[in-house]
């Protein structure tokens, strides 16, 4: 099966509900179970939680019920794009339902008032979290030393729509040992996974929670855990906290020196936050507003968090982290479960982001990812999304193996926002024309040819480097609401060994936005799903082709789509892009590169970190992981066209033949190059193909206005 090369993509499964947060706080014992603790005693009342289920619609991420006013609005201004319209009106109602820190603090007080400080540790689930899927795995988060509960309050709600949420409460006046809190959270998973034995169990702790999660790891390595650790406290030998202790208990002015730091490290970076919010386009008056009223309310921060952690509290807190942190390295070998470590750059408190290396290569499965910009409390500070986090890293499944295509979560409207500001200037620069044929053979300007009902199957030429992708699924999506899923290189997935090739979150948005590994039984299962699904034959090859090898087809010889496309009546767009060489040229490649030794030992050793995908195939259409020189040239301009598609409904029996199946192959391989040889002609009468015409255009008709092409 053939690979793109590396691509952003998408999928045609989206969801459609809504939450309604609830405007308070409560613990709710009647819709959760409930595990009570203490030194000698375990409690567990059965939970009779009503099943909520979500209903998915395909083909798109927009609702419905919103696209009616979106296109009132672009009639009022028509330089906006509609989708791009509901994608902001979308991202403002999730960001006025996203708690705050503020919200942290004033929900931890009224936690606190409700139960005096005292009782025993205890799981709650916030009213708030609202439906979320069938089948969503169980996920318990395990606090930091704060111990309140509340440390993923900004993310309950995104997190409440794929997983069942609960969270440990740790009363302020409780003084349950580190081995009596293991053996509560123990119980809790084994209670769980004999509930639900094919159901993963999330275990999510920061700091001291972290080592509470790797500590019931290690002591059931039979049971499917899943950890996502985020600054572990695994390294509090090394840390600023260990002094702390001595000086607690002599000098009572550091209590307070100790909390104002501990706050500082909470709210973060003031100056950072602020440039965060300049570069998002709010107004400066807005944002020095709001920095006055952060540092207003510090003094009130101080006096909740001596709430929390009252100095007899942060003592025995600081000891237990103290014994947590030997308790857990001690037992780091007997991990087995799938981690994933969230460490920040500029954590105050701990040296997290050199743990986690250590740990990296301590734990069996882990992978990591860095927040280098980040400070202790991960999870209270703006611009993270723990759910686009664990999407893509490929962590979120609900059965024993993670699957591509069942497991997946289609991109929230924040999310595609990103991709499409991430990306906005290179597709200003690119300007993309698209056309595509209606099924009367007319090519017409923009997407009205593809098909809105799946499946489909997108069948073309893969650029230098795969640089049409960008331009092409995004304006899909945003001008059809049409979610586009490629099946890519494995290497974009898994490695076979730590090397030098990019670390794997450097491909977090390709799989946020569907892509999935390219083998038969994906594809089987995006087609049998109905979904729009993106494949190259030429692969890695074609997009890292030689000099002079632009626009060549470099396909196999054999017809492994088509067959795979009639299974399931399947539509093949065949489609052709070109405008590669009017960006860059190959001028070292990998012929050149072989020629060189220690080049060529480089690229053998990078070939040998990830899985190959052609095994077995000639050389002519395998390629070894490399990449090739390009000189860059004055930008001009990408062109596409999508040819009319070509039916396999009802042909199963006829594509069975091996003659007759390869027959069709050979007719889309034409079609591509017809709309390669299409595009090479007609773009030669564009009059804006350079970069200069365009931005003449644009800075007298807007920068969002849509530049004129070549006469159809």
């Amino acid at each position: 099966m053939a690979a793109t090369g590396g691509c952003v993509v998408f999928s045609t499964v989206v969801r459609s509900s809504q939450l309604t947060p609830s405007p308070n706080f409560k613990l709710n014992p009647s819709q959760r179970r409930f595990a009570v603790s203490s030194e000698s005693q375990f409690a567990t009342t059965v939970r009779t939680d009503t099943k909520r289920t979500t209903s998915f619609r395909e083909n798109g991420i927009f609702k419905d019920k919103h696209k009616e006013e979106a296109i009132e609005r672009v009639t009022e201004n028509k330089q906006k794009n509609p989708y791009l319209l509901e994608l902001e009106r979308n991202e403002s109602e999730e960001n006025r339902s996203r708690k705050n820190l503020k919200d942290y603090f004033d929900e931890s007080k009224n936690l606190i008032r409700s139960d005096g400080g005292r009782g025993p540790p205890r799981w709650f689930s916030p009213l708030y979290c609202g439906s979320r899927l069938d089948d969503s795995p169980l996920l318990l988060y395990l606090p930091g030393i704060d111990g309140v509960g509340l440390g993923l309050i900004m993310h309950h709600q995104s997190l409440g729509k794929i997983f069942d949420l609960w969270c440990l409460h740790i009363p302020v006046k409780d003084r349950t040992s580190f081995t009596g809190l293991v053996k509560l959270v123990e119980q809790t998973v084994r209670s769980e996974n004999y509930r639900s034995p094919n159901r993963p169990i999330y275990l999510l702790g920061e700091s001291l929670g972290a080592c509470l999660a790797l500590a019931v790891a290690a002591r059931n390595p039979d049971i499917d855990v899943v950890l996502i650790l985020a600054n572990p406290g695994t390294s509090f030998e090394k840390s600023r906290l260990q002094p702390l202790i001595p000086l607690l208990e002599i000098i009572p002015l550091q209590y307070q020196l100790s909390l104002s730091y501990m706050l500082s490290s909470m709210t973060g970076d003031p100056l950072r936050m602020a440039m965060d919010k300049v570069v998002k386009g709010l107004p400066l008056q807005q944002t020095a507003e709001g920095l006055s009223k952060d540092a207003f309310a510090m003094s009130s921060y101080v006096d909740v968090l001596a709430n929390i952690l009252p100095k007899e509290t942060l003592l025995w807190k600081l000891e237990m982290l103290k014994s947590a942190s030997a308790f857990a390295n001690s037992r780091l070998h007997a991990v087995k479960a799938q981690t994933l470590l969230l460490t920040s750059g500029r954590d105050q408190l701990l040296p997290s982001e050199d743990e986690g290396k250590r740990l990296l290569h301590a734990l069996r499965k882990c992978e990591i990812r860095r927040f280098n910009d980040n400070g202790h409390y991960l999870f209270l500070e703006d611009g993270v999304d723990l759910v686009s986090v664990i999407k893509g890293a490929s962590f979120y499944r609900r059965g024993k193996c993670h699957d591509y295509v069942s497991d997946y979560i289609p991109p929230a409207p924040s999310e595609v926002k990103k991709m499409w500001e991430s990306n906005r200037l290179f597709m200003l620069t690119t300007s993309p024309v698209m056309l595509s044929t209606l099924e009367d053979g007319k090519i017409v300007k923009g997407f009205a040819g593809i098909p809105s009902e799946g499946p489909v199957l997108f069948i073309g030429y893969h650029m230098l480097l795969g640089t049409e992708l960008v331009p092409m699924v995004m304006n899909l999506l945003l001008e059809r609401n049409i979610l586009m899923r490629g099946v890519a290189h494995p290497m974009m997935f898994t490695r076979k060994k730590e090397g030098k090739l990019p670390e794997l979150s450097s491909f977090d948005s390709y799989r946020i936005m569907g892509a999935a590994p390219v083998s038969g039984t994906n594809l089987y299962k995006l087609l049998s799903s109905k979904a729009h699904v993106l494949l190259y034959p030429g692969g890695l090859r074609e997009a890292c082709h030689r000099k002079g090898e632009q626009y060549k087809l470099i396909w196999p010889e054999q017809s492994e789509f088509v067959r795979m496309a009639s299974r399931f009546g399947a539509k093949i767009i065949p489609f052709g892009v070109v405008g590669e060489d009017d960006f860059g040229e190959v001028v070292f490649d990998y012929d050149d590169q072989m020629k060189i030794p220690f080049l060529r030992d480089l690229i053998k050793e990078l070939s040998e970190e990830a899985d190959t995908v052609r095994s077995g195939l000639n050389s002519e259409v395998n390629q070894d992981i490399h990449s090739p020189v390009i000189l860059p040239k004055f930008p001009g301009r990408f062109y596409y066209y999508f040819g009319k598609p070509i039916e396999t409904e009802g042909r199963m029996h006829e594509l069975r033949d091996k003659d007759k199946a390869h027959e069709l192959y050979l007719q889309v391989k034409s079609e591509v190059e017809k709309c390669i040889a299409f595009l090479q002609d007609k773009r030669e009468s564009d009059p804006y193909r350079n970069i200069l015409a365009r931005l003449a255009y644009q800075s007298t008709h807007g920068f969002d206005s849509e530049v004129p092409t070549f006469e159809l």
